[in-house]
Parts: structure tokens; sequence; C-alpha cells
């Protein structure tokens, strides 16, 4: 998998949690039996394959964490009640999200040699591409935020964005965009910006909270060391902004949680959770790290030596705490049921409930699962509010080209998954 300009933090962290979320978990993977593919759109049991699509370009079946991805350009890849679009290198391809019919692909022009797709969203209406492109000066990169339509896939605009901003939130009619130096709202049809509001001369940390953007401000940006003074509230669909204050000369730490209108911020001392309209002080925890935000019910998932620890948000009190050993990964938790991706050619993804404290569901073998991870941040393709799953396989693996070369995948394909 390579790693881009700037993302080798971003690798770091997901690798990070990955390895601290299995310490977590799981103490009896054998305990659910696997099902049997899906046979159409509406079989909706957990588990079930709902459709499989074959995707074009050179892939590798690649063992261990990477599973099976493009040779060249990480891909990424997200859902829809419409459709579910994947993207890599600067090709962007679109499959009807129920029954996995390939709408339309497309290759991205007007860039220079270089640039590179990092993220993938689909909204209703439209899928968001954000690309990577070369600065003129060496090592240095801009982003590029492209709107294509839905179900034609045909091109609306491209907008400048941030390195790790780009499209928060979109419709058919308007796309709100974190950018260098301001958060904008732009007229699809015609490209002019409905509503913006500056974050200043550097490139701050974000998190989005349903309808609210919450925009760090700090010196020298999300980059930098120095503290975070203030928070800028937006709101996605006005862009009316409200600055919260700490209620000391800073927060304590760097953004890392938003969930039900509390901001968590992590730092050397721990987590510490604020009101996300006021700034009030709500709780501290010593000694956890950030790993995963549910949102029904809201619950912040965090890792405390090798457990996996459940905080009401609002209250900081846990709500569950797992502390089993196991090799797995666990990638997202939606409804308290935990994904999770067993490794190698004969994997499967399996579901973990917190509160049962077992396997509730396994889907069938899957060779080579990967789990598409969106390095901006917004997740990967595990919506929280969606019951897809998004992963690539390997149905047929060619011959690797040396002992130490990973094998080729004649047969890459794309994986919607209940869960």
């Amino acid at each position: 998998m390579r790693v881009t300009r700037g993302q080798a933090a971003w690798v770091r962290r997901g690798v990070l949690a990955i390895v601290l979320a299995g310490a977590a978990v799981i103490p009896s993977r054998a305990s659910s039996a696997p099902s049997k593919p899906c046979a159409g759109s509406s079989c909706l049991t957990s588990g079930r394959v709902r459709w499989t699509a074959r995707l074009p370009g050179r892939w590798i079946a690649q063992s261990g964490l990477t599973g099976t991805v493009t040779s060249q350009d990480s891909p990424y890849a997200a859902e829809s009640n419409q459709v579910a679009a994947v993207g890599f290198g600067t090709t962007v391809l679109a499959f009807s999200a129920g029954a996995g019919r390939r709408l339309w692909q497309d290759q991205l022009t007007g860039f220079p040699a270089g640039s590179s797709i990092v993220s993938i969203r689909a909204w209703s209406g439209v899928v968001t591409a954000g690309v990577d492109v070369p600065g003129r000066t060496a090592g240095q990169s801009v982003r590029r935020e492209v709107v294509l339509a839905a179900r034609t896939g045909v091109r609306r605009d491209t907008y400048p964005a941030a390195l790790y901003g780009g499209a928060v939130t979109a419709d058919a009619r308007r796309t709100v965009v974190v950018g260098t130096r301001s958060v904008t709202s732009y007229d699809n049809a015609t490209g002019k910006p409905l509503w913006r509001q500056g974050t200043g001369a550097a490139e701050q940390a974000w998190r989005v909270d349903g309808t609210e953007l919450y925009v760090t401000e700090s010196r020298d940006g999300y980059l930098g060391s120095a503290p975070v003074t203030a928070l800028r509230r937006i709101n996605l669909e006005t862009g009316n902004e409200r600055v919260v204050s700490p209620p000391g000369s800073a927060f304590a730490g760097q953004l890392s949680l938003v969930t039900d209108g509390v901001v968590v911020f992590s730092g050397p001392g721990g987590l510490t959770g604020y009101v996300g309209s006021t700034g009030q002080l709500l709780w501290h925890r010593a000694g956890v790290l950030p790993e995963f935000v549910d949102v029904e019910p809201p619950t912040l998932y965090v890792a405390s030596g090798t457990a996996l620890v459940g905080i009401d948000p609002v209250s900081g009190g846990n709500t569950t705490r797992q502390a089993a050993p196991g090799a797995a990964g666990l990638y997202a938790v939606r409804g308290g049921i935990a994904l999770g991706l067993d490794q190698g050619a004969l994997g499967d993804a399996w579901g973990y409930s917190f509160a049962t404290r077992r396997v509730v569901w396994t889907s069938e073998r899957l060779p080579w699962p990967h789990f598409f991870v969106d390095l901006s941040g917004l997740g990967g393709s595990a919506d929280p509010s969606s019951d897809t799953v998004l992963l690539a396989d390997c149905a047929k693996v060619g011959s690797a080209a040396s002992a130490t070369a990973p094998p080729p995948c004649v047969r890459p394909q794309l994986v919607a998954l209940n869960r």
C-alpha cells in the first residue's frame, strides 16, 4: 500500500487503532456459522453478501492487514442509498447500491501526472472525489474536490479543498467543502459560493456531528503543536457560525472525536469531553486513547491497556468493557456491533456484540478481504448510518513473480455486505 504525501501520520494512527482494537477482542470466533450468499437485494440478514461486482485495473492479493488492493494507488470506497462508488488513481466507478449493477466509470481528466484520488464520498444525488494534485514545489501538493452526478457520473464542478478537508456534506444542489482557509458551501449548478466562513491562515482540524461542523482555532493548525484556543461551530445547512471557547486558556489536547453534541480532545493526559455548544467541561479520563464512535446509541470507544471501553459521551462513564485477547482487528462499530475482519486467503467478516460478548454474525469466506480506509478521517466504507459495508476481495489469485512479491489478483471484486 503506497503512502502518499503527508499521509504517514494517518497511516500510523490507523495501524495503532487496529493493533489496540485487536488486543481487545475476541474470545469465541467460531460461535456463529457462516451464512450463504444473499439471493436478492431484499435479503437483509446480517453477514449476508448482497452482491459482488468485478473491479477493473491491476490489483494484488496482499495477505495481512492490507488485503486486496490496487498495485499502485490506495483504493477508496463509499456507499449511499443510491450508489456504491470506488476510486483509485484517477478512476471512479459507480454501482447501484441495491443490486451492484455497473452504472458508470469515469476517468478524471484535467489533472497533471502523479495526481491520485485520496477520498471518495457518496451522498444523495452526487459522488465526491478528493484528488491529491502535485504542487509546483517538490514535496508539496494541493487538493481538488470533484463533484459527479451519482446516477450518470457527469462532472458537476471542481472545488479547491484542504489536503485533509474536502466535502463534508453534499447533495444534488450544493457541496460544503473544508478548504485551506475557509469552509464554503458551493452551488453545484453555477459553482458559485452560497456562503463562506473563514478559518484562518493555517489548515485546521475538524469533525462533523450531524449538521454541525467543528473547526479548531490553533495558531499553527493541525500540523503544529500550538494549543487549540477555540472552536468554530458552523451549521452545515445555513453557514451560521458560533465561536466556542474553552473553560481555560485552551482545550486539553487535540480534537479527536465528536458525537451527540460532545467534543472530545486527546492529549498525553488522556481524553477530555466538552459541551460542543458552550465549551463547558464535562469529564476527563486518564490513560485512554480514542478509537471509534458509535452513533446509535451515542458511544465513544477508547483503548485502555488491553481493554476496549465504551464511554457515554455526556457523562464520561463506562457503558461496556471488553478485555479478551485476540488477533483479529476491529474496524467500525454500529449499534453496539463491531465489524471485524479475519486475515488471509480464507478470511471472513464478522460482527461482535458488546452487549452479549459474542460473535452474532459471520459472513461467507472472503479471500483476502480489504476494508476501505479513508485517511481524511471521515471513516471508511462502513458509514455509521448505513447497514452496508463495502469490501474488496480476490476471487482468483494468480502466480507471484517472485517468492517475496505478493501475487496478482486475477479477479478482484467489490463486495456489498449487510451488517
